[in-house]
């Protein structure tokens, strides 16, 4: 497994005059859904592949259900997730209300395994000479 990466210039968006840095981003290669997790997970088990859709597709609704009751969803080995909030601040408390609220989020704090494993990941930046 290899994670490709490319290099882009960027400018300091706080100072416009200094000249461009480069910097690495993660290329996508693709994506995965809900149809591509249930035919590899059937391909692992002895589960049919529509079972196993049905019941991700029952994940999602559940999980959806519980974040909208404002609990964290703790996944064991994948990681947790929460709702947060991103908002303007008031003065006083008296000012705040639903108006502050900029953006709704969906926090994710990976667990050690997977912590770990980000930091054996291979990487290689496209076009690159390897030594």
């Amino acid at each position: 497994m290899n994670v490709s990466l490319r290099i882009i210039p960027r400018k300091d968006p706080r100072d416009l005059t200094q000249p461009e840095r480069f910097y690495v981003k993660a290329v996508k290669t693709g994506n995965c859904n809900l149809e591509r997790l249930a035919y590899l997970i059937s391909n692992q088990s002895t589960v049919r592949e529509p079972d196993c859709l049905a019941v991700l597709n029952a994940f999602v609704h559940n999980m959806l259900d519980e974040l909208g009751q404002g609990r964290v969803v703790e996944l064991g080995d994948l990681g947790n997730f929460q709702v947060g909030v991103r908002s303007h601040g008031s003065d006083t408390p008296e000012e705040v209300n639903l108006t502050n609220i900029k953006n709704v989020v969906l926090n994710y704090r990976p667990s050690s395994k997977i912590k770990k494993r980000l930091k054996t990941m291979n990487f290689s930046i496209q076009g690159a000479q390897t030594p």
